[in-house]
């Protein structure tokens, strides 16, 4: 050993080179997130992430739709550490309670419980490490003891403690407080704790024997520590420590010794990453010790920026990421420049990490901070700007959906808002693009000569499998949504935002989301030359203001649009968050307009008050004829060829209210009954409280039910209208408009594509989807049905709650990608089928 150089003096301090490459900027695919609890550590396995809170909970988080699966509840302070060991399937946790818990991560139940020796209470456990080869699970201490535990077999269960309750001991340092107060110093700390019930008796308690057991090695807390396991010198354990240093221990079966200990001099060392023969060390002034271990020499001090701690190091291939306690997350390459800076979290970056997916070998790193975020980055797109580059098939498909989707979102495509308008069309050009890319054939289609609507797309994926006449599947969607006011909004309504396995922004699932969904599942099967369908995508831009010459549209290229079997539609949701839905049915709406003019100027009521005959009362005797106190409309003949409501119906109704907790007739009013609603009334003038205004306005809505006849109700509501003004007998004038009008739909439940399309959902989600109506209307889609001669078909992908039209629109990202599932499975049967 004394003929290798102990250079342990650090190497001069060195600012790395500052060189960003090109979009270098990380691409967040999702935050975590639960109100006031910081996120103290870290780990992962193929199928969750598990996050440590200062809340004394485990959180298991779903790596693939990012949604809450378990909390593990158990610690009586915070969680410290979290160690993954693959071999076992084992969660290993540290906590403030001097404990080690194990958890399987197959059941996510408890497996052991571990005391610290307990003759000195080892205080906070900041650190812990797991060795697969000796079985051996080795512990960082706040009392600067190191400690292990060895799993002799698979079913042992060691040394227990006599009806053993995992109760941390006063420490007479670490716990101490005034005579006078009885107050721990620690303000934090839990002194007498009561033991959780979720660890009950038959839980193994194990115990830390006497004889591994490490005093004082260190001279400060152990923050940190790494196993080596596969070295020519046999299994390495690292360990860093507040008193600066960074140690070396050969680890054997009979416990770790220690052979050398490199001097960082900045600090304590609070993080620790290794591969290979290198060791980087994270120390609280702001710099990164690079070690190597065969020479046993500091090669390397970089100074990520002075002064601020660095709590947190990953590693991936040449590329390491520095967390900092400002919030910074820096990459470093592999010759120590700095490629990568960004603002990863509002407060201090506790813990990282790097995972990979089930599916795929692509990577994420995993940010948890004091601002009670996880922050989940994408590597494959730190580089990623364009389109081209994104949508590219292979690793990532449904992050690739989400990246899509976000640049969608990102374009405030309002229909209803002329300063939207170049909006609008930019929407319509990124859609083409996408769909192009994805491997459609692509055009943009004008709605009319002057280009003053939005244009249609025309997308067209060709089958490659199966005979030249295979069935055509028309997608109908808008890319166009409705205002998004920032209030009522917690983020920005136009930038993606994942929450909690949920995606926000306007038209995530008014129609954006959907749009996006069914064209990566037509790409993918093309993709995997399995698409035995043409699939048709029809999207036009101004569904949400009346889909104004749509149908002309239509019409003019139905010849370019082709041939049709059938129409998908996707643009509502369910009935309930948790059980999918396929919807059958429409109600169909007439919107008009009522004006009552008395061709005067605004008036005073103090003056005029009584001399004239005001239009506002006009209004509301005119208004007040239209239904009766039973909320039954009034107007002739307008229930004669409403549908009688069937036995069957009844029973579903009567299954749906057991699932949602509402009446029946709740959902048969809302679904296959008409209604009448009063919009608003607008009046001239300043409106205050002493106007006459001369002219009031006002806007109603009719929503129509099979078999009423669209036309003949528009033309009663207008003759019904004017016949009551005449009979109010004033003298003022009325003017009635009918603004927009849209016929009900109602699907064909016994079609082979609405059987493939059902079965397609109850394969993919595992249960019967449920048969839901909607009380809204989407006008073209009734008019497609009548265009092409053949049915439509409506799949939800949307839940209850996604708040659609209405501030903090969402998206489950489960939804999203299931959704794409359904689409593809239903495309395959459909082209087995044969278009029959």
């Amino acid at each position: 050993m004394s003929s290798i150089p102990d250079s342990s003096d650090s190497p001069h301090p060195s600012l790395s080179r500052d060189i960003p490459s090109e979009g270098s900027d990380p691409y967040q695919l999702h935050s975590l997130h639960k109100l006031d609890s910081s996120i103290l550590c870290l780990a992962a396995n193929d199928q969750y992430i598990f996050s440590g809170n200062q809340d004394n909970d485990i959180l298991v988080w779903d790596k693939k739709t990012f949604e809450l699966k378990a909390t593990l509840q158990g610690h009586s302070r915070s969680v410290l550490a979290l160690v993954y060991a693959e071999d076992k399937k084992w969660l290993f946790s540290s906590s403030g309670d001097s404990t080690v818990r194990v958890w399987s991560t197959i059941t996510l139940k408890p497996v052991y419980i571990i005391n610290t020796y307990t003759e000195t209470c080892a205080g906070d456990l900041y650190s812990i490490a797991w060795c697969p080869t000796l079985r051996t699970i080795y512990i960082g201490c706040q009392n600067t003891s190191l400690q292990w535990f060895k799993f002799v077999s698979t079913t042992d269960s060691g040394a227990t403690t006599p009806n053993g309750t995992s109760v941390r001991k006063a420490h007479k340092f670490f716990d101490s407080y005034p005579q006078f107060d009885r107050r721990p110093a620690d303000l934090n700390a839990n002194n007498p704790q009561t033991p959780i019930p979720y660890f009950s008796s038959e839980v193994p308690r194990l115990e830390v024997p006497s004889t591994n057991v490490i005093e004082s090695e260190h001279f400060g807390y152990i923050y940190c520590m790494t196993v080596l396991d596969e070295r020519d010198s046999g299994i390495t354990l690292v360990t860093g420590s507040g008193d600066e240093t960074v140690k070396i221990w050969r680890c054997t079966p009979s416990g770790p010794s220690i052979v050398h200990t490199f001097e960082c001099n900045y600090g304590a060392v609070l993080a620790l990453v290794a591969h290979g023969e290198t060791v980087y060390g994270g120390c609280q002034d702001g710099h990164i010790k690079i070690m190597d271990l065969e020479t046993r020499t500091l090669v390397r001090s970089i100074i990520v920026q002075e002064g601020i701690d660095i709590l947190s190091l990953s590693l991936i291939d040449s590329d390491l990421y520095a967390s900092s306690a400002n919030g910074q997350v820096k990459r470093f390459s592999g010759s120590f420049d700095c490629t990568a800076s960004w603002h990863a979290h509002d407060g201090i970056v506790l813990s990282s990490l790097i995972t990979g997916r089930t599916d795929n070998n692509n990577y994420m790193l995993v940010t948890g901070g004091n601002d009670d975020n996880i922050k989940v980055i994408n590597l494959l797109y730190q580089a990623l700007n364009t389109i081209p580059d994104l949508l590219v098939f292979g690793p990532d498909l449904e992050h690739r959906i989400t990246y899509a989707l976000s640049k969608f979102v990102s374009i405030p495509s309002v229909s209803c808002y002329l300063t939207h308008r170049e909006d609008c069309r930019q929407a319509a050009i990124w859609l083409k693009k996408c769909l192009t890319q994805l491997g459609a054939k692509t055009q943009l289609l004008p709605t009319c000569e002057s280009g003053s609507t939005n244009p249609l797309v025309l997308g067209t994926f060709t089958g490659n499998q199966g005979p030249t006449n295979r069935p055509r599947l028309l997608f109908y969607g808008h890319y166009d949504v409705i205002p998004a006011p920032q209030e009522g909004w917690t983020s920005d309504p136009f930038t993606l935002d994942g929450r909690n396995g949920y995606l926000y922004g306007r038209g995530v699932t008014d129609n954006k989301g959907p749009i996006i969904a069914v064209a990566f599942a037509a790409a993918e099967l093309l993709y995997q030359r399995s698409l035995g369908v043409d699939v048709v995508f029809l999207v036009e831009g101004q569904e949400e203001c009346g889909s104004i010459n749509f149908s002309a549209a239509v019409d003019k290229y139905k010849d370019q649009i082709g041939h049709i079997d059938a129409i998908l539609v996707s643009n509502s949701t369910w009935i309930s968050e948790d059980t999918p839905c396929i919807t059958y049915g429409l109600r169909g709406v007439i919107h008009c307009s009522i004006g009552i003019c008395n061709q005067l100027p605004d008036l005073h009521s103090g003056v005029d008050g009584g001399g004239v005959a005001e239009p506002m009362k006009d209004m509301v005797n005119l208004l007040s004829t239209l239904m009766d106190k039973k909320q039954q409309i009034l107007i002739p003949g307008f229930y004669d060829h409403v549908r009688v409501q069937t036995q069957e119906e009844k029973e579903l109704y009567s299954r749906l209210a057991t699932i949602t907790q509402k009446p029946a007739s709740f959902m048969a009013s809302r679904w296959r009954e008409p209604a009448l609603t009063i919009h608003n009334i607008e009046v001239s003038g300043p409106n205050n409280s002493t106007v006459i205004p001369g002219s009031v306005n006002s806007q109603i809505s009719l929503r129509i039910v099979p078999d009423q006849k669209l036309e003949t109700i528009a033309n009663s509501l207008c003759q019904f209208l004017k016949t009551s003004f005449k009979g109010l007998q004033s003298p003022n004038e009325i003017k009635v408009d009918i603004n927009n009008l849209a016929d009900w739909w109602i699907g064909e439940l016994d079609d082979p594509w609405f059987k493939a399309l059902e079965c397609a959902i109850h394969e993919e989600w595992g249960v019967e989807p449920l048969r839901i109506r909607e009380g809204g209307s989407v006008p073209s889609v009734p008019y497609l049905e009548k265009a092409f001669a053949c049915h439509a078909f409506h799949l939800p992908m949307g839940q209850s709650l996604d708040q659609a039209h209405l501030p903090n629109e969402r998206i489950s990202l489960n939804n999203l990608q299931r959704g794409k599932a359904v689409v593809a499975r239903f495309l395959v049967k459909v082209a087995e089928m044969g278009g029959a």
